[in-house]
């Protein structure tokens, strides 16, 4: 028999990417719709609450209740779960030296490019 209960970070990235095709913020309903209804409409606020506290959404009000839209593309959302675990680890350097030695080399290479690029606009931090 299998299971269909998701894993919290499975939601919240379905969540998310409801909201990263929208181009204007939705309520609770208007996603948990758009989830296929297959989620309780509290389920849907509660993750919605949860990656609101994380930054990955704000909310505006809307009637009596809220809607909600990403504050970041994919990408940020993963730049910034890099940059958590980055500063959630005592040795910066160790980390990024590890990161840095595990990359392919096209990854690699696009890395010093956009360090570069970085220089040039005088953004890098020395």
């Amino acid at each position: 028999m299998t299971s269909s209960r998701r894993a919290a970070g499975e939601l919240e990235r379905e969540v998310l990417a409801v909201l990263w095709r929208e181009d204007r913020a939705l309520t609770v309903a208007e996603v948990q719709d758009a989830v296929g209804g297959s989620l309780a409409y509290t389920t849907v606020m509660t993750i919605l609450t949860r990656l609101q506290g994380k930054g990955a959404v704000e909310r505006e009000r809307r009637g009596r209740g809220f809607a909600y839209r990403a504050t970041t593309d994919r990408s940020g959302l993963a730049a910034e779960r890099m940059r958590r675990l980055l500063d959630g680890d005592a040795d910066r350097h160790a980390v990024l030296a590890r990161f840095v030695t595990a990359l392919s080399e096209e990854d690699e290479r696009a890395l010093r490019e956009l360090l570069a690029a970085a220089g040039e606009r005088g953004d890098g931090e020395g």
